[in-house]
């Protein structure tokens, strides 16, 4: 399976408990302020922050704590300035990775990184050392169980999607980003609990096992779990015996 399906699966098991949910609300939370910031307080007038908000909600974040992160962008309430960094570099096996950070200090946030790199067998690379080999796509999960396929197929492809497939116990459904507003309406109406998000998914994939993979999940764990890294997506494949092996170990 490809690896970002896999390092998804991976975090829908690592954010199952409340510890992790709250994490993820500040990341995302961190993203809508930068947005409103960058563009303005008007969702309608600023797609960034139109995504972000949207995404936000895909994954249950409360909307009073939305609209604080968008008034302490737009300079209304007191808020820690953050910018964006995204840091490029390889991992174990020569796979490729890309951290999207939000940071209000570099210095830490590069040293923090570069750190997780070489401490488990990758290194950090210059700027479109690596961005070239990913395409931005929206992205929206589902658990099986709440929904057919040929039931979803129906709601989502007028709406603009653009892939339907099955991934373990969840479907995933891809778009092209400009279409991410209207396939998530489309799933909404649904009724059932979903999630979605932009992500850099990669053109080509290398297939990792033994050391190798084990290495790379673990630089991928560390680095997610930094507090100023918002995604990490990295271009590789594991076999599901494979990840069965590394997570009973």
């Amino acid at each position: 399976m490809a690896g970002h399906s896999k390092w998804s699966k991976i975090k829908r098991k690592k954010a199952a408990n409340d510890a992790k949910r709250g994490a993820n609300f500040t990341k995302l939370l961190k993203e809508v302020q930068v947005a409103a910031k960058m563009g303005g307080a008007d969702v309608s007038g600023n797609p960034r922050l139109k995504v972000a908000v949207q995404i936000a909600k895909s994954n249950s974040v409360p909307n009073d704590n939305i609209e604080r992160a968008i008034n302490k962008g737009a300079g209304n309430l007191d808020g820690v300035d953050y910018e964006d960094v995204v840091y490029e570099g390889y991992g174990p096996g020569g796979i490729a990775i890309l951290v999207q950070t939000l940071t209000e200090n570099r210095n830490r946030t590069v040293a923090e990184v570069r750190h997780a790199f070489t401490k488990y067998g990758g290194s950090l690379g210059s700027t479109n050392s690596v961005a070239y080999q990913f395409q931005e796509r929206g992205v929206f999960t589902i658990a099986r169980e709440l929904v057919s396929e040929e039931e979803l197929f129906e709601c989502i492809i007028e709406a603009g999607a653009e892939d339907l497939k099955e991934d373990g116990d969840v479907w995933e459904v891809q778009c092209d980003p400009t279409q991410f507003g209207a396939v998530r309406d489309a799933i909404e109406q649904l009724g059932h609990e979903f999630e979605g998000e932009l992500i850099p998914i990669p053109d080509n994939s290398i297939q990792v096992s033994g050391k190798e993979a084990e290495s790379l999940l673990k630089l991928l764990e560390v680095l997610e779990d930094l507090d100023d890294v918002q995604r990490v997506v990295a271009n590789f494949e594991l076999d599901e015996g494979e990840l069965e092996r590394i997570s009973a170990a």
